[in-house]
This record gives C-alpha cells, sequence and structure tokens, in this order.
C-alpha cells in the first residue's frame, strides 16, 4: 500500500497541488487523470521518489517494492534482452551477478561459499529459480519472440525497446506498479496482454494513460488531478466523466428538487453497477459504487473544445476509388497492389501492424506522395482535408501567430479578427493565447490548430493519419464526439480501441501483402470474427 500525507507541490510561479492525502490500496488500479499541465506525471515522480514533495510525504512499508516503467529506451543498449527485464528487480538482479562473480573464482575460499550460500537463500526467496522463465513469458506476451530474448537491446527497433521495458516494469510482482502512457507504441494484440496482465494483477496499479478503453478496462478507481487537489473516485474513466456531467448539470439547475436529484442519481450507478465490469475486480467495485452519495458527486473544471465539421455540400455516389497501388522506399516495399473502393458515408478505419504503410498510403491518396504503381481516383463532388501525422510542414513560418495562422484558411467573410479569436475561443486559445507564436506551440496545440483549419474548409471528406497522437483526454472526448456527428466521409487511423469502435462503420486493415476490408462492422466485432482474423493472419505469414 503507497500512502500520501500531506503532500503538496510549490513551483516559484504556482502550486502544483496542495494538501493531498490519498492510499493507494493492493487489488486496485488508479487511473490518474486531469488536463495537460495538471501534474499527473509529476505527480507519479513525486510517488516514485524521484521529486520531492515541498512538504508532506510518501510512505511504503520497508519490505515492499515500487517499480516504473522507464521512459529512456538507451539506456540499457550493451545488455541482453532477458537480462534488461530481470533489472527490473534490483536486487534479484545484484544476487546474480554477485554469486556468479563468486562461482567464477579460480581461488574459491571458504568465505566465498559461506556468501555465496547466503546469496543464494535470498536468491531463491526472491523466486530467483523462476525469474528467466517469467521474464520469457512477458516478453513472449508482449510479442517480443524468443529468438530475441539474449539479442543485446542495441539491437531491437525502438518499438521493440518500448515493450521489452514494460516487460521489466512488470517483472517480479512488484507492491506498487506506476506505469505513465503504458499503451504507447504498443499494437493492439500488447494491449489486450497488458490489459489481461493489470486486470489479474493482485498488488496496486497507479496508471496515467489517454487510452480510454484502456483506463475502462483495467481501472477501479479514478485519481483527478483538479482544483489543485488530487480527489479520488470508484468507478473507471467512463463513470467518472459521466457522473462529473451529472454533476454539473445538477449543479447548473438550482430549482429542481433534492428528491428528483437523488432519484437521478441512483438511476446513474444502478446502470454503471450493473456493467461496472467483467474483470475481477467487478463484485467489490459494484458494492462500492451504490453506496455513493449525492455529495460524493463533483463536477469538474475540465475545459472542452468545440469540434464540429459542417460540410459545404453533400458527396455523391462516387467517394474513392483505390487500384493496385504499391509503394517502395529506400528498397523496402511498403505497399504491394493495394486496392479498395470508398462510398458515401463511409466512415473507415485504416488498421494495422505498420504504421508507416497507412502513413504512406494516406499521403498517397493525399498527393503529397506518389505511388511506384496503380492509381487513385476521387468522387468529383468530393472536397477533402487532411491531417496528417506529423504537422510540422504546416508550421513552417513559425513567426505567425495562431491568429494570423489560421487567417490563411478562413474564407473572406470569416477572416476578421472578431470571428477568428471567438473561432479559436472555442478550440480553448482564449484572450491573449491567439497572440502566440505558433513556434512555441505544444504537440496538442498544433493539432487544435489543424483541427480549426480542418473545420473552415468545410470538406466533405475528412483524412486523419493518428488524430488523438498529442492531444488530452478532454479534446479527444471533444473530438470523437464531433467526427461521430460528422454528416461527411471520414478515412482516419487510430491506435484508440474506443475511437475505431465508436466512429468507424468500416474497417480496413492495411496488411504487406494486400487489404482486409469489411464494410457494416464495428471495430469490437471484426477484432471478434474469427474467419477475419485467420484471414488477416495468413496475409502477414505469407
Amino acid at each position: 500500500m503507497i500512502t500520501v500525507s500531506d503532500v503538496s507541490l510549490q513551483f516559484p510561479d504556482r502550486k502544483l497541488f496542495d494538501e493531498v492525502n490519498l492510499q493507494f490500496k493492493p487489488g486496485n488500479c488508479y487511473g490518474l487523470i486531469g488536463a495537460n499541465g495538471a501534474g499527473k506525471s509529476t505527480f507519479l515522480k513525486i510517488l516514485s521518489g524521484e521529486i520531492s514533495p515541498s512538504t508532506g510525504n510518501v510512505s511504503m512499508a520497508t519490505d515492499e517494492r515500487m517499480a516504473t516503467l522507464k521512459q529512456n529506451h538507451y539506456d540499457y543498449e550493451d545488455q541482453t534482452v532477458l537480462d534488461t527485464v530481470i533489472m527490473g528487480h534490483k536486487r534479484l538482479y545484484d544476487i546474480m551477478q554477485e554469486k556468479n562473480a563468486i562461482y567464477m573464482k579460480e581461488d574459491f575460499s571458504d568465505e566465498d561459499g559461506i556468501k555465496v550460500a547466503e546469496l543464494e537463500g535470498e536468491f531463491a526467496e526472491l523466486d530467483g529459480w523462476e525469474a528467466e522463465p517469467e521474464a520469457a513469458t512477458l516478453l513472449q506476451g508482449l510479442g517480443i519472440s524468443e529468438d530475441l530474448h539474449y539479442k543485446k537491446m542495441s539491437e531491437l527497433s525502438g518499438g521493440q525497446k518500448v515493450k521489452v521495458l514494460l516487460a521489466q516494469a512488470l517483472f517480479g510482482k512488484p507492491d506498487a506498479l506506476l506505469l505513465d502512457e503504458p499503451t504507447n507504441g504498443l499494437d493492439k494484440k500488447s494491449i489486450e496482454w497488458l490489459e489481461e496482465f493489470l486486470i489479474n494483477f493482485q498488488n496496486t496499479v497507479i496508471v496515467v494513460s489517454h487510452d480510454r478503453h484502456f483506463l475502462n478496462k483495467v481501472c477501479t478507481h479514478m485519481c483527478d488531478v483538479d482544483f489543485g487537489k488530487i480527489k479520488l473516485y470508484v468507478g473507471n474513466y467512463d463513470f467518472w466523466l459521466e457522473s462529473s456531467q451529472l454533476a454539473a448539470k445538477l449543479q447548473a439547475d438550482q430549482n429542481s428538487k433534492k428528491e428528483e436529484k437523488v432519484k437521478e442519481l441512483q438511476e446513474f450507478i444502478a446502470r454503471f453497477s450493473a456493467n461496472a465490469s467483467k474483470s475481477k475486480q467487478a463484485t467489490s467495485r459494484k458494492k462500492t459504487l451504490e453506496k455513493i452519495t449525492l455529495d460524493d458527486i463533483q463536477p469538474s473544471t475540465r475545459r472542452y473544445p468545440f469540434v464540429g465539421f459542417e460540410p459545404e455540400r453533400e458527396i455523391g455516389n462516387d467517394l474513392l476509388r483505390v487500384e493496385n497501388i504499391s509503394k517502395s522506399i529506400d528498397g523496402k516495399q511498403i505497399l504491394d497492389n493495394i486496392s479498395f473502393s470508398l462510398n458515401k458515408d463511409d466512415k473507415v478505419a485504416f488498421t494495422g501492424e505498420s504504421d508507416i504503410a497507412i502513413t504512406t498510403l494516406f499521403k498517397i491518396i493525399m498527393g503529397e506522395m506518389e505511388p511506384d504503381s496503380g492509381t487513385i481516383k476521387w468522387g468529383v463532388t468530393t472536397s477533402q482535408t487532411y491531417l496528417p501525422k506529423d504537422t510540422s510542414a504546416e508550421f513552417t513560418n513559425g513567426k505567425l501567430t495562431i491568429v494570423d495562422w489560421l487567417r490563411q484558411f478562413a474564407s473572406k467573410e470569416e477572416s476578421d479578427n472578431t470571428f477568428l479569436r471567438s473561432f479559436l475561443g472555442r478550440m480553448l486559445f482564449s484572450g491573449e493565447e491567439v497572440l502566440k507564436e505558433v513556434s512555441v506551440l505544444s504537440g496538442g496545440e498544433k493539432v487544435r490548430c489543424m483541427l480549426s483549419k480542418m473545420m473552415l474548409s468545410k470538406a466533405n471528406v475528412l483524412v486523419m493519419d493518428d488524430p488523438t497522437n498529442h492531444l488530452d483526454l478532454e479534446s479527444i472526448t471533444a473530438l470523437n464526439n464531433g467526427l461521430i456527428a460528422f454528416k461527411g466521409s471520414l478515412l482516419f487511423s487510430s491506435h484508440d480501441h474506443q475511437f475505431i469502435q465508436t466512429i468507424a462503420n468500416r474497417i480496413i486493415e492495411v496488411t504487406p501483402n494486400g487489404v482486409v476490408d469489411r464494410a457494416e462492422t464495428t471495430y469490437d466485432d471484426f477484432l471478434e470474427n474469427e474467419t477475419v482474423q485467420k484471414q488477416i493472419a495468413e496475409l502477414y505469414a505469407r
């Protein structure tokens, strides 16, 4: 158990949070949420001891061990993959190294014998004989095949290193596990494996993530960084979100009778309790939810941008025809004989193991890259706007202010300061913020600028390459709702399960040997369809 007592963190210009008192208990998974800059990652660093709080302290039992997900992927270049994982349990790894060094001695003394016997005893107590099998199981679960286990970390790709460091954090059954964005860089199979691992994990987990499906699947509690405080709520992310919105509604409706408010609250809790989770924590979570009172639910101070796309004209019968597209980059085949035809009202999620392949396909579709062979034909009634994964080319003139940058894409009627300031205000660029130069914008701010540009275009086809990248949960939710409501057609990629599930009505899996195309389906149905998944596996295996 982790106990946080009277913790605050004061910077010269502001107080990040104040008088935080929390207990994180075994068997629970706590999702740490808050607006960008609220201090989520900083709080994890306070819990791990990397940062000292201004006041208060964090405590664990002396015999308990905490593990964190490392972010520096180049710290272990000279280590083998298997050793890197075992290093997640420092004491166990040190014992292994020390006893191996003694055994290697040519002049093995009586003192060495006594020392190594002590080490062997502690090694056994720490389940040292299971270390390599456990490390191998974690690696295989995350998609690191056995032939890579004894290779040096320097030989692995960036994505593989991410998985190894995640296995390192999970190794050795830590008493407390701190994970900052653990799904970043993971494919969908690895995310599913991690979800099951955390659901069945017996000890304490605290996680920061922008993946709502992941938070809903694994979390028993949410820790909300808001009002300069950190408050604990029972339930997953959806429960927290809807309860916060309900609280705002009840607070705004001062004339409503308290009895009616209580009834609405009871109905809300009953609905969530019935669908709490299929995980092992479901029963205890349901019981705790049923104890919630009206005073336990508070509105959030979160601000959500307005995202709404209004196409200027309807699309005719023809949307897009892609025929026999192939493309190689630097001698490597990226796309091979890709063909599909899209129809009016299609909202298509492009999925696959290679992000590069999907990005390349989008660039070809948008005319930013020429294919080696094949043709692209848009319907004559279509107009397209594009959000690339890398937005840097859109902001080459870094001296422009946000309002002047957006003015470039506005019609004559919409180019005056009053309209643009109001428009940007709805995208959370308020007051003097619109005068910031685009060169100093964060990744999330640049995406919000790009979404503003796309809304002004009034295009009837949106092409978006991983649009939730860099966005906080509030912006992701707003974009998600805006795309559900969009009356045109959409081509997009994403690693956000809930984003795909709630928006797409068609899934196209892009493999090295063609596509698997399923219309009129949801993402969950696509993943659970055994025939489809077998077809995909066969294409990857060629």
